[in-house]
């Protein structure tokens, strides 16, 4: 893994000047977001303790207009962060337990008969499903069928879900957080490719360190609870989602960005030693896509109105680990997604020409 002073010699490699956006109304609002990122994870870290970087990438993919996959075993607060995230964002929330008889008609929603009483006519009238919200929690998502799984993926691409041959917009914004246990394969469908490029990131959710588990022993066996201030509204969430599309990135930034997503392709021309060679298949465009909209979010709540390739390097592993597939040999030698990402981030610090 690339250590602080790496990615920072690699950010540094050219330097950027700040652009202000140019509507009074959006640079209130990006003042408002840089100075309320702090009070925004404080009041998160009310209910959990510690997952910093956690909390920050779900608060960056509501920014994006993206997708998470949180991973981890059970009993590291999976659901009650995106539960969290739901309560200090004003947004409305809807979850779904996925299991093995549930069914897409479940998530979507169904056309019912219904009788007009004063006509008598009966006619379809569509009763929606629980995915009409902002903030949907996909609670162990890999616990239901691949025919159930794929009914999130045109609400996941296009916000919109079809039933009948009529389509129904679903509110804006709209964003599906989900989780899975990676341990336990008993009872269980792995989620196809198609779908988890859907989702912007996958997050890695570790154990706590010995202090944050004391710390979490204490407030969970004790009789207090916390009470949360919401912070922004659907709205607000809406126009800066906006604003940050408008923050500059530098050419050297696109061509980091590139470099980065075709190292990942074996035969692409971009070679990386111990690395390329290790992977049997690599990102596709949508991974670029997201590391360059991830860096504007994550520029705006540091401050910022540029993006450094310091920003894509805090991204990369978690835009990038779904999106790659290690070979056979990867794996005999226990290489994994995230280090062979790691040993890519080195090469490029290495071999990228300081201006």
């Amino acid at each position: 893994m690339p250590n602080e002073a790496t990615a920072a010699a690699a950010a540094k490699a050219v330097p950027a000047t700040a652009t202000v956006p140019a509507k009074p109304v959006e640079a209130e609002l990006v003042a408002r977001l840089a100075a309320a990122r702090t009070a925004l994870l404080d009041e998160m870290h009310k209910v959990i303790v510690g997952q910093h970087e956690v909390l920050e990438q779900l608060i960056l993919a509501v920014l994006c207009r993206g997708h998470c996959l949180l991973e981890g075993v059970p009993g590291l607060a999976k659901t009650v962060m995106v539960q969290t995230l739901g309560q200090v964002l004003d947004l409305s929330f809807s979850r779904i337990q996925f299991t093995p008889d549930l069914m897409p008609s479940d998530i979507t929603g169904t056309d019912i008969i219904q009788e007009d009483p004063q006509s008598g006519r009966r006619q379809f009238e569509f009763l929606q499903g629980p995915i009409f919200a902002n903030l949907l929690l996909a609670d162990e998502i890999n616990r239901t069928p691949p025919k159930t799984q794929a009914s999130l993926l045109e609400a996941m691409q296009e916000r919109r879900v079809t039933c009948r041959g009529h389509t129904y917009e679903l509110p804006d914004p709209f964003f599906v957080l989900a989780t899975q246990n990676p341990i336990e394969q008993e009872g269980t469908y792995t989620l196809p490719e198609a779908q988890l490029d859907r989702f912007m990131f996958m997050v890695k959710v570790g154990y706590p360190t010995r202090e944050e588990e004391e710390q979490i022993l204490r407030r969970t066996t004790g009789s207090s609870k916390p009470r949360l201030n919401r912070m922004f509204t659907a709205r607000e969430i809406v126009q800066l989602q906006d604003v940050v599309r408008q923050v500059p990135v530098a050419d050297h930034v696109y061509d980091y960005v590139v470099n980065l997503v075709h190292g990942t392709r074996p035969g692409q021309g971009v070679e990386v030693p111990d690395a390329t060679k290790w992977l049997q298949w690599g990102a596709g465009p949508r991974a670029g896509q997201q590391l360059i909209i991830g860096g504007k979010a994550r520029a705006l709540l540091h401050g910022r109105f540029h993006v450094t390739t310091e920003d894509i390097i805090a991204l990369a592993k978690p835009v990038l680990r779904h999106r790659i597939v290690c070979s056979f040999a990867a794996q005999a030698n226990g290489l994994t997604s995230d280090v062979i990402i790691g040993r890519m981030i080195e090469h490029f610090a290495q071999t990228t020409p300081k201006k």
